[in-house]
């Protein structure tokens, strides 16, 4: 199971045995994907805690494989299954490093409904904000992370928006009024998957009252677009210091992992020495990180099983002299940088392909997969995208908005132009 050969990810889907006997084809989510991977090599390892997770989470770290993944969602989604919400509901999680994220985010999936990644820096006034800009009807969380008590936050919240009908964390010391998670995954049975996913809720530059929905094949054509470029094996291990918070944490990090069948660690609070520690570990890796730390591994020796960097980059930014560079005899093997356009579009670009800088002056840019994701910019810098992977629209009370994938829609970004490279991107 790779790549899975062909786009758009038409693959069946049953709950995590995946019946084969079934003809029919959907469009998946990511919870079908992991159903698919669970069913042909229920062993392989899908996500890995940090190892000092215990120390600010009070959970102890855990390596999922596959199987036992796709289990605990079918039970997690078993039981949202008994709440009283209408199919699509739109659920939120409050995004932590750890495989309890990624495990909720695929169990709300599963249960037919939309995840709406929240932010774990939210204060409780953002988050009244947030939940009631997108219309959201339940979390899920964890009784603590790093110091915070996100599940406490929450009950907070619930208290100023009576719309918050359920509340539920995975953690020690669940607070009154709150579900509890792990009780759910102990008391409960698997069940089916939803057939299909219904997308998913985002908010651009984290901005509570800047809620944007975007359909399941768009969030796949991205994870596609980015892949094609990243280039990730199966079997092969991403290793994010990203939260799955945004466009930009998800698929390069839980999506891409799903997508090309290989294993995600995620790390928690950033320790110089447990991130040696975590990226010397044996087996092909994939480093995704910030852009800002472009400097600290350029000047660190990277270990021989580093196949790659993914440099993330939140816009609007400076376009730095390049410093890592592919094959530089002591670098990882590719470096690619990701682009990301709030949440309407995720440009990314290999810099074994050539110059990013030059490629974004450039009047007429040629996007590699224009069916799926192409870039315009206009005469003043400004970009434009079109294509199944910028499907996203603001979201509006009621039914999310369908985007037609051949209109153009412009993004509030352009390019500083100098010498015929793009020296900027701003926001306009």
């Amino acid at each position: 199971m790779s790549f899975r050969d062909a786009l758009p990810l038409d693959v069946p889907a049953d709950g995590p045995a995946a019946p084969s006997r079934r003809s029919e084809t959907i469009r998946p989510g990511l919870c079908t994907l992991l159903a698919a991977t669970a069913h042909a090599d229920p062993a392989r390892v899908a996500f890995v805690d940090p190892k000092d997770k215990a120390a600010w989470s009070g959970r102890a770290p855990i390596t999922w494989t596959y199987g036992a993944a796709a289990e605990i969602v079918a039970r997690l989604a078993s039981g949202m299954r008994q709440w009283r919400l209408a199919p699509a509901s739109r659920v939120g999680l409050i995004a932590a490093p750890g495989s309890e994220t990624l495990l909720s985010y695929l169990a709300i999936e599963a249960a037919g409904h939309i995840p709406c990644l929240l932010p774990l820096t939210w204060d409780e006034d953002a988050l009244v904000a947030g939940i009631q800009a997108a219309g959201i009807q339940a979390v899920l969380t964890q009784s603590q992370v790093a110091g915070t008590l996100p599940a406490e936050c929450l009950r907070q919240a619930a208290v100023r928006y009576f719309g918050l009908r359920y509340l539920a964390a995975f953690g020690p010391e669940v607070p009154d009024g709150v579900i509890s998670l792990d009780g759910m995954v102990l008391d409960g049975r698997g069940g089916p998957f939803a057939p299909e996913s219904a997308g998913l809720v985002t908010f651009a530059a984290a901005d509570p009252a800047q809620p944007v929905y975007r359909p399941a094949d768009a969030l796949i054509a991205t994870i596609a677009v980015h892949l094609a470029t990243a280039r990730i094996a199966p079997r092969e291990r991403i290793l994010t210091l990203l939260a799955p918070v945004d466009l930009r944490g998800l698929v390069t990090g839980l999506g891409a992992a799903l997508v090309a069948g290989a294993g995600l660690e995620m790390f928690g609070p950033f320790d110089a020495g447990r991130f040696a520690e975590a990226l010397a570990r044996p087996g092909p890796t994939h480093l995704v990180a910030p852009a800002a730390l472009e400097r600290n591994l350029a000047a660190s020796r990277s270990p021989d099983g580093l196949d790659s960097v993914v440099l993330a980059h939140r816009l609007p930014t400076r376009l730095h002299a390049r410093l890592l560079a592919p094959a530089s005899g002591h670098g990882p093997q590719r470096v690619v940088d990701v682009l990301a356009f709030d949440e309407s579009a995720l440009l990314t670009a290999s810099r074994a392909d050539g110059d990013l800088a030059h490629f974004l002056a450039d009047a007429h840019p040629l996007a590699p997969f224009p069916a799926l994701l192409d870039i315009a910019r206009d005469e003043d810098g400004r970009f434009a995208f079109r294509g199944r992977a910028s499907k996203a629209s603001p979201l509006q009370r009621g039914i999310p908005p369908d985007k037609a994938a051949d209109l153009w829609s412009a993004v509030p970004f352009a390019a500083k132009i100098f010498a015929g490279r793009a020296t900027e991107i701003v926001r306009y």
